[in-house]
Protein backbone atom coordinates (compact mmCIF):
# COMPACT_ATOMS: atom_id res chain seq x y z
CA UNK A 1 0.00 0.00 0.00
CA UNK A 2 1.35 3.74 -0.90
CA UNK A 3 1.99 5.97 1.83
CA UNK A 4 -0.86 8.87 2.24
CA UNK A 5 0.32 11.82 0.11
CA UNK A 6 -0.86 15.50 -0.03
CA UNK A 7 -0.31 17.83 -3.30
CA UNK A 8 0.12 21.83 -2.83
CA UNK A 9 -0.76 24.42 -4.96
CA UNK A 10 -2.51 22.22 -8.06
CA UNK A 11 -4.89 23.43 -10.57
CA UNK A 12 -7.71 20.40 -10.69
CA UNK A 13 -7.98 20.75 -14.99
CA UNK A 14 -7.19 24.44 -14.81
CA UNK A 15 -8.95 25.80 -12.18
CA UNK A 16 -8.28 27.76 -8.76
CA UNK A 17 -5.26 26.56 -6.99
CA UNK A 18 -5.80 23.96 -4.23
CA UNK A 19 -4.53 21.15 -2.45
CA UNK A 20 -5.16 17.18 -3.35
CA UNK A 21 -5.01 14.68 -1.52
CA UNK A 22 -4.82 10.63 -2.34
CA UNK A 23 -5.17 8.11 0.70
CA UNK A 24 -4.83 4.38 -0.13
CA UNK A 25 -4.50 4.66 -3.46
CA UNK A 26 -7.38 7.36 -4.37
CA UNK A 27 -8.23 11.11 -3.88
CA UNK A 28 -9.46 11.99 -0.45
CA UNK A 29 -11.20 14.67 1.22
CA UNK A 30 -9.13 16.75 4.07
CA UNK A 31 -8.76 14.90 7.25
CA UNK A 32 -6.90 15.12 10.26
CA UNK A 33 -4.98 12.01 9.38
CA UNK A 34 -0.99 12.34 9.49
CA UNK A 35 0.16 12.34 5.52
CA UNK A 36 3.68 10.68 4.83
CA UNK A 37 4.81 12.75 2.06
CA UNK A 38 3.80 16.28 0.45
CA UNK A 39 5.14 17.33 -2.69
CA UNK A 40 4.65 21.17 -4.05
CA UNK A 41 2.50 21.73 -6.98
CA UNK A 42 4.03 25.37 -7.76
CA UNK A 43 0.61 25.85 -9.36
CA UNK A 44 0.89 23.81 -12.18
CA UNK A 45 -1.96 22.26 -13.62
CA UNK A 46 -3.08 18.88 -12.63
CA UNK A 47 -4.71 16.53 -14.78
CA UNK A 48 -6.29 12.78 -14.45
CA UNK A 49 -4.25 10.37 -16.12
CA UNK A 50 -4.05 10.81 -19.95
CA UNK A 51 -6.27 8.32 -21.61
CA UNK A 52 -4.36 6.59 -24.77
CA UNK A 53 -8.26 5.28 -26.55
CA UNK A 54 -6.56 3.92 -30.08
CA UNK A 55 -3.48 2.98 -30.74
CA UNK A 56 -1.02 -0.45 -31.95
CA UNK A 57 1.76 -1.64 -29.29
CA UNK A 58 2.47 -4.48 -31.06
CA UNK A 59 3.29 -2.75 -34.36
CA UNK A 60 5.51 0.71 -32.80
CA UNK A 61 9.09 0.33 -34.17
CA UNK A 62 10.30 2.71 -31.26
CA UNK A 63 13.81 1.79 -30.41
CA UNK A 64 14.83 -0.20 -33.44
CA UNK A 65 16.28 0.76 -36.43
CA UNK A 66 14.36 3.17 -38.64
CA UNK A 67 11.82 1.84 -41.35
CA UNK A 68 12.18 3.46 -44.83
CA UNK A 69 8.75 3.86 -45.94
CA UNK A 70 8.31 2.76 -49.53
CA UNK A 71 4.38 1.90 -49.17
CA UNK A 72 1.91 2.51 -51.29
CA UNK A 73 -0.78 4.94 -50.98
CA UNK A 74 -3.40 2.72 -50.18
CA UNK A 75 -4.85 0.86 -47.01
CA UNK A 76 -4.56 -2.37 -48.84
CA UNK A 77 -0.75 -1.63 -49.35
CA UNK A 78 -0.33 -0.74 -45.77
CA UNK A 79 -1.79 -4.16 -45.01
CA UNK A 80 0.26 -5.89 -46.97
CA UNK A 81 3.47 -4.02 -45.54
CA UNK A 82 2.28 -4.24 -42.54
CA UNK A 83 2.02 -8.38 -42.75
CA UNK A 84 5.48 -8.46 -44.62
CA UNK A 85 7.18 -6.35 -41.92
CA UNK A 86 6.07 -8.62 -39.12
CA UNK A 87 7.95 -11.53 -41.09
CA UNK A 88 10.73 -9.63 -41.90
CA UNK A 89 11.51 -6.93 -39.07
CA UNK A 90 11.55 -8.99 -36.00
CA UNK A 91 8.90 -6.67 -33.89
CA UNK A 92 8.25 -8.61 -31.36
CA UNK A 93 5.27 -7.69 -29.67
CA UNK A 94 6.08 -8.00 -26.08
CA UNK A 95 9.28 -6.07 -26.22
CA UNK A 96 7.90 -3.45 -28.38
CA UNK A 97 4.70 -2.96 -26.37
CA UNK A 98 6.56 -2.53 -23.65
CA UNK A 99 8.76 0.45 -24.99
CA UNK A 100 5.75 2.18 -26.47
CA UNK A 101 4.34 1.84 -22.50
CA UNK A 102 7.35 2.96 -21.20
CA UNK A 103 7.96 6.23 -23.40
CA UNK A 104 4.28 7.10 -22.92
CA UNK A 105 3.83 7.01 -19.58
CA UNK A 106 6.57 9.45 -19.31
CA UNK A 107 3.69 12.03 -20.82
CA UNK A 108 1.50 11.32 -18.46
CA UNK A 109 -0.57 8.11 -19.98
CA UNK A 110 -2.11 5.91 -17.59
CA UNK A 111 -4.62 3.97 -19.62
CA UNK A 112 -4.55 2.42 -22.78
CA UNK A 113 -6.81 0.63 -25.35
CA UNK A 114 -4.88 -0.97 -28.05
CA UNK A 115 -6.04 -2.89 -30.97
CA UNK A 116 -3.49 -6.20 -31.69
CA UNK A 117 -3.46 -7.89 -34.67
CA UNK A 118 -4.86 -11.61 -34.95
CA UNK A 119 -4.68 -13.40 -39.09
CA UNK A 120 -4.02 -16.67 -40.01
CA UNK A 121 -0.36 -15.82 -40.42
CA UNK A 122 0.68 -14.61 -36.56
CA UNK A 123 -2.28 -16.53 -35.35
CA UNK A 124 -2.53 -15.12 -31.74
CA UNK A 125 1.34 -14.41 -30.91
CA UNK A 126 0.80 -10.60 -30.64
CA UNK A 127 -2.02 -10.74 -28.54
CA UNK A 128 -0.29 -13.37 -26.77
CA UNK A 129 3.22 -10.78 -26.49
CA UNK A 130 1.12 -7.68 -25.33
CA UNK A 131 -0.99 -9.71 -22.46
CA UNK A 132 2.15 -10.52 -20.65
CA UNK A 133 3.14 -7.09 -21.01
CA UNK A 134 -0.30 -5.84 -19.87
CA UNK A 135 0.60 -8.03 -16.99
CA UNK A 136 3.97 -6.93 -15.91
CA UNK A 137 2.50 -3.55 -16.19
CA UNK A 138 -0.69 -4.05 -14.25
CA UNK A 139 -1.17 -1.20 -11.10
CA UNK A 140 1.33 1.59 -13.36
CA UNK A 141 -0.34 1.30 -16.99
CA UNK A 142 -3.67 -0.41 -17.50
CA UNK A 143 -3.77 -1.86 -20.88
CA UNK A 144 -6.95 -3.54 -22.74
CA UNK A 145 -6.40 -5.51 -25.94
CA UNK A 146 -8.36 -5.21 -28.49
CA UNK A 147 -8.24 -8.67 -30.88
CA UNK A 148 -8.39 -6.93 -34.29
CA UNK A 149 -8.44 -8.73 -37.99
CA UNK A 150 -6.64 -6.45 -39.55
CA UNK A 151 -6.05 -8.62 -42.81
CA UNK A 152 -9.55 -9.05 -42.89
CA UNK A 153 -11.88 -11.94 -41.57
CA UNK A 154 -14.64 -13.58 -43.64
CA UNK A 155 -11.80 -13.62 -46.87
CA UNK A 156 -9.22 -15.17 -44.96
CA UNK A 157 -10.59 -18.65 -43.56
CA UNK A 158 -9.72 -19.55 -40.13
CA UNK A 159 -9.32 -15.95 -38.92
CA UNK A 160 -13.07 -16.08 -37.05
CA UNK A 161 -11.92 -19.14 -35.16
CA UNK A 162 -8.57 -17.48 -33.98
CA UNK A 163 -10.46 -14.17 -32.63
CA UNK A 164 -12.25 -16.77 -30.37
CA UNK A 165 -9.02 -17.83 -29.19
CA UNK A 166 -7.85 -14.29 -28.27
CA UNK A 167 -10.83 -13.28 -26.50
CA UNK A 168 -10.34 -16.99 -24.64
CA UNK A 169 -6.53 -15.92 -24.38
CA UNK A 170 -7.42 -12.78 -22.43
CA UNK A 171 -8.12 -9.92 -25.15
CA UNK A 172 -10.72 -8.13 -23.82
CA UNK A 173 -12.33 -6.30 -26.63
CA UNK A 174 -13.69 -7.61 -29.95
CA UNK A 175 -12.50 -5.50 -32.86
CA UNK A 176 -13.61 -4.75 -36.59
CA UNK A 177 -12.48 -3.67 -39.70
CA UNK A 178 -13.94 -1.42 -42.44
CA UNK A 179 -16.82 -3.94 -42.97
CA UNK A 180 -18.00 -2.73 -46.67
CA UNK A 181 -14.52 -1.61 -47.80
CA UNK A 182 -12.40 -4.84 -46.66
CA UNK A 183 -14.46 -7.19 -46.13
CA UNK A 184 -17.16 -6.58 -48.37
CA UNK A 185 -20.06 -7.71 -46.84
CA UNK A 186 -20.60 -5.20 -44.01
CA UNK A 187 -23.87 -7.08 -42.80
CA UNK A 188 -22.27 -10.61 -42.64
CA UNK A 189 -19.09 -8.91 -41.05
CA UNK A 190 -21.04 -6.81 -38.07
CA UNK A 191 -23.13 -9.85 -37.54
CA UNK A 192 -19.70 -12.27 -37.00
CA UNK A 193 -18.30 -9.53 -34.41
CA UNK A 194 -21.38 -8.49 -32.70
CA UNK A 195 -22.03 -12.37 -32.36
CA UNK A 196 -18.48 -12.43 -30.58
CA UNK A 197 -19.02 -9.70 -28.17
CA UNK A 198 -22.56 -11.28 -27.39
CA UNK A 199 -21.09 -14.92 -27.21
CA UNK A 200 -18.79 -13.67 -24.58
CA UNK A 201 -19.56 -10.79 -22.97
CA UNK A 202 -17.52 -8.52 -24.49
CA UNK A 203 -17.44 -4.75 -25.35
CA UNK A 204 -17.21 -4.10 -29.39
CA UNK A 205 -14.36 -1.22 -31.30
CA UNK A 206 -14.54 -1.15 -34.84
CA UNK A 207 -12.20 0.73 -37.66
CA UNK A 208 -14.20 2.43 -39.75
CA UNK A 209 -13.00 4.26 -42.26
CA UNK A 210 -15.38 4.34 -44.89
CA UNK A 211 -16.19 7.33 -46.50
CA UNK A 212 -19.45 9.35 -46.09
CA UNK A 213 -22.94 7.69 -47.30
CA UNK A 214 -21.48 3.89 -47.51
CA UNK A 215 -19.74 4.91 -43.92
CA UNK A 216 -23.25 6.23 -42.79
CA UNK A 217 -24.84 3.11 -43.51
CA UNK A 218 -22.16 0.92 -41.54
CA UNK A 219 -22.84 3.09 -38.54
CA UNK A 220 -26.26 2.60 -38.87
CA UNK A 221 -25.61 -0.69 -38.92
CA UNK A 222 -23.62 -0.52 -35.40
CA UNK A 223 -26.43 1.28 -33.72
CA UNK A 224 -29.20 -1.45 -35.04
CA UNK A 225 -26.75 -4.38 -33.39
CA UNK A 226 -25.84 -2.26 -30.32
CA UNK A 227 -29.88 -1.83 -29.62
CA UNK A 228 -30.50 -5.40 -30.19
CA UNK A 229 -27.96 -6.55 -28.05
CA UNK A 230 -27.96 -4.21 -25.18
CA UNK A 231 -24.84 -3.13 -25.66
CA UNK A 232 -25.24 0.45 -24.76
CA UNK A 233 -21.99 1.94 -23.46
CA UNK A 234 -20.19 -0.90 -24.82
CA UNK A 235 -19.21 0.17 -28.50
CA UNK A 236 -16.97 2.28 -29.85
CA UNK A 237 -16.56 3.30 -33.78
CA UNK A 238 -13.10 4.14 -34.13
CA UNK A 239 -12.01 7.43 -36.68
CA UNK A 240 -15.74 7.10 -38.29
CA UNK A 241 -14.37 9.59 -41.22
CA UNK A 242 -17.72 9.92 -42.69
CA UNK A 243 -19.31 11.68 -39.97
CA UNK A 244 -16.76 14.50 -40.84
CA UNK A 245 -18.10 13.95 -44.93
CA UNK A 246 -21.94 14.52 -44.47
CA UNK A 247 -24.26 17.36 -44.80
CA UNK A 248 -25.36 18.80 -41.48
CA UNK A 249 -28.80 17.66 -41.15
CA UNK A 250 -27.51 13.96 -42.00
CA UNK A 251 -24.60 14.59 -39.62
CA UNK A 252 -26.93 15.73 -36.90
CA UNK A 253 -29.27 12.53 -37.22
CA UNK A 254 -26.55 10.19 -37.36
CA UNK A 255 -24.38 11.64 -34.37
CA UNK A 256 -27.64 11.90 -32.25
CA UNK A 257 -28.30 8.24 -33.00
CA UNK A 258 -25.10 6.88 -31.82
CA UNK A 259 -25.30 9.07 -28.92
CA UNK A 260 -28.90 7.61 -27.83
CA UNK A 261 -27.23 4.41 -27.92
CA UNK A 262 -24.40 5.13 -25.93
CA UNK A 263 -22.14 4.75 -29.22
CA UNK A 264 -18.37 6.75 -28.84
CA UNK A 265 -16.43 7.44 -31.18
CA UNK A 266 -13.02 7.56 -31.54
CA UNK A 267 -10.54 10.54 -33.55
CA UNK A 268 -7.18 10.80 -34.07
CA UNK A 269 -7.61 14.16 -35.69
CA UNK A 270 -5.38 12.76 -38.94
CA UNK A 271 -4.70 15.95 -41.29
CA UNK A 272 -5.00 13.76 -43.94
CA UNK A 273 -8.62 12.58 -43.23
CA UNK A 274 -12.04 14.18 -42.96
CA UNK A 275 -12.28 16.43 -39.76
CA UNK A 276 -15.17 15.18 -37.50
CA UNK A 277 -17.36 18.12 -36.01
CA UNK A 278 -16.54 18.05 -32.92
CA UNK A 279 -18.78 20.88 -31.65
CA UNK A 280 -22.00 19.11 -32.73
CA UNK A 281 -20.52 15.95 -31.38
CA UNK A 282 -19.77 18.00 -27.99
CA UNK A 283 -23.37 19.51 -27.89
CA UNK A 284 -25.31 16.14 -28.54
CA UNK A 285 -23.50 14.39 -25.86
CA UNK A 286 -21.97 11.92 -27.86
CA UNK A 287 -18.63 10.44 -25.91
CA UNK A 288 -15.38 11.53 -28.15
CA UNK A 289 -12.19 10.12 -26.88
CA UNK A 290 -9.05 10.15 -28.86
CA UNK A 291 -5.34 8.04 -29.51
CA UNK A 292 -2.18 8.36 -31.28
CA UNK A 293 -2.98 5.21 -33.49
CA UNK A 294 -0.16 3.91 -34.96
CA UNK A 295 3.09 5.59 -33.79
CA UNK A 296 6.75 5.09 -35.51
CA UNK A 297 5.22 2.04 -37.36
CA UNK A 298 5.53 1.15 -41.17
CA UNK A 299 2.11 2.89 -41.62
CA UNK A 300 3.34 5.93 -40.59
CA UNK A 301 6.63 7.07 -38.91
CA UNK A 302 6.00 10.43 -36.76
CA UNK A 303 3.77 10.34 -33.52
CA UNK A 304 4.83 10.02 -29.88
CA UNK A 305 1.77 9.17 -28.06
CA UNK A 306 1.43 12.03 -25.94
CA UNK A 307 -1.67 12.67 -25.41
CA UNK A 308 -1.64 16.41 -24.93
CA UNK A 309 -0.53 16.87 -27.50
CA UNK A 310 -2.85 14.92 -29.67
CA UNK A 311 -5.27 17.34 -27.57
CA UNK A 312 -3.71 20.18 -29.67
CA UNK A 313 -3.48 18.28 -32.70
CA UNK A 314 -7.67 17.88 -32.25
CA UNK A 315 -8.13 21.65 -31.88
CA UNK A 316 -5.66 22.58 -35.07
CA UNK A 317 -7.80 20.03 -37.19
CA UNK A 318 -10.75 21.47 -36.02
CA UNK A 319 -9.54 25.60 -36.10
CA UNK A 320 -10.38 26.02 -32.91
CA UNK A 321 -8.30 28.46 -31.21
CA UNK A 322 -9.98 30.18 -28.14
CA UNK A 323 -9.55 28.63 -24.77
CA UNK A 324 -12.67 26.77 -24.43
CA UNK A 325 -12.50 24.64 -27.12
CA UNK A 326 -8.83 23.93 -25.96
CA UNK A 327 -10.15 22.47 -22.76
CA UNK A 328 -12.87 20.34 -24.80
CA UNK A 329 -10.29 18.41 -26.49
CA UNK A 330 -7.96 18.16 -23.01
CA UNK A 331 -10.98 16.27 -21.64
CA UNK A 332 -11.48 14.29 -24.57
CA UNK A 333 -8.03 13.07 -24.11
CA UNK A 334 -8.60 12.56 -20.35
CA UNK A 335 -12.39 12.41 -19.32
CA UNK A 336 -13.51 11.46 -22.89
CA UNK A 337 -11.29 8.99 -23.61
CA UNK A 338 -11.95 7.36 -19.83
CA UNK A 339 -15.24 7.28 -20.44
CA UNK A 340 -14.85 6.10 -24.37
CA UNK A 341 -13.34 3.08 -23.07
CA UNK A 342 -15.16 2.05 -20.12
CA UNK A 343 -13.75 3.58 -16.89
CA UNK A 344 -16.44 4.84 -13.89
CA UNK A 345 -13.94 6.66 -11.96
CA UNK A 346 -11.41 8.39 -13.60
CA UNK A 347 -10.92 11.80 -12.20
CA UNK A 348 -9.85 14.25 -9.67
CA UNK A 349 -12.68 13.77 -7.55
CA UNK A 350 -12.80 12.41 -3.95
CA UNK A 351 -13.11 8.53 -4.53
CA UNK A 352 -10.98 8.35 -8.02
CA UNK A 353 -8.14 6.47 -8.12
CA UNK A 354 -4.88 9.02 -7.29
CA UNK A 355 -3.72 9.24 -10.38
CA UNK A 356 -2.59 12.49 -11.37
CA UNK A 357 -0.37 14.32 -14.01
CA UNK A 358 1.35 17.82 -13.10
CA UNK A 359 1.80 20.57 -15.97
CA UNK A 360 3.70 23.62 -15.92
CA UNK A 361 0.92 25.77 -17.19
CA UNK A 362 -1.74 28.01 -15.52
CA UNK A 363 -4.59 27.25 -17.59
CA UNK A 364 -5.51 24.22 -19.52
CA UNK A 365 -5.56 26.03 -22.50
CA UNK A 366 -2.23 27.04 -21.88
CA UNK A 367 -1.57 23.09 -21.35
CA UNK A 368 -2.81 21.86 -24.78
CA UNK A 369 -1.29 24.95 -26.82
CA UNK A 370 1.94 24.97 -25.45
CA UNK A 371 2.25 20.82 -23.98
CA UNK A 372 5.03 21.13 -21.56
CA UNK A 373 6.98 18.66 -20.86
CA UNK A 374 8.90 17.16 -17.86
CA UNK A 375 5.79 16.18 -16.31
CA UNK A 376 5.40 14.78 -13.56
CA UNK A 377 2.97 11.52 -12.64
CA UNK A 378 1.71 9.79 -9.62
CA UNK A 379 -0.54 6.63 -10.35
CA UNK A 380 -2.64 5.54 -7.12
CA UNK A 381 -0.25 7.87 -4.90
CA UNK A 382 3.14 6.57 -6.06
CA UNK A 383 5.18 8.99 -8.09
CA UNK A 384 6.20 6.97 -11.05
CA UNK A 385 7.43 10.30 -13.09
CA UNK A 386 9.05 13.19 -11.44
CA UNK A 387 9.73 16.23 -13.57
CA UNK A 388 9.93 14.02 -16.84
CA UNK A 389 11.96 11.09 -15.58
CA UNK A 390 11.27 7.89 -15.38
CA UNK A 391 11.23 6.21 -11.83
CA UNK A 392 14.35 3.27 -11.52
CA UNK A 393 12.08 0.80 -10.29
CA UNK A 394 9.69 0.29 -13.12
CA UNK A 395 9.41 -2.57 -15.73
CA UNK A 396 12.51 -2.88 -18.35
CA UNK A 397 11.39 -3.46 -22.11
CA UNK A 398 13.48 -6.44 -22.56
Amino acid sequence: MTEDLIIRDVRPMGGAATDLYIRDGRFAEAGNRKVAREIDGRGQVALPGLVEAHTHLDKTLVGMDWFENRVGPTRNDRILADRKAKRELGINARRQSARQILQTLAFGVTHIRSHVDVDTEIGIANIEGVIATREAFKGLVDVQIVAFPQSGMLGREGTLALMEDALKAGADIVGGIDPATIERDPVRHLDAIFALADRYGKPVDIHLHEPGELGAFCLELIVERTRALSLQGRVMASHAYCLGMLDTPRQHALIDSLASEGIAVMTVGSPSAPAVPLRMMRRSGLVVASGSDGIQGTWEPWGNGDMLERAKYLAQRNGMTNDADLEETARICTLGGAQGIGLTDHGLSPGCPGDVVLVAARTLAEAVALTPQRRTVIRGGRVVVRDGVLSGDLPDAA
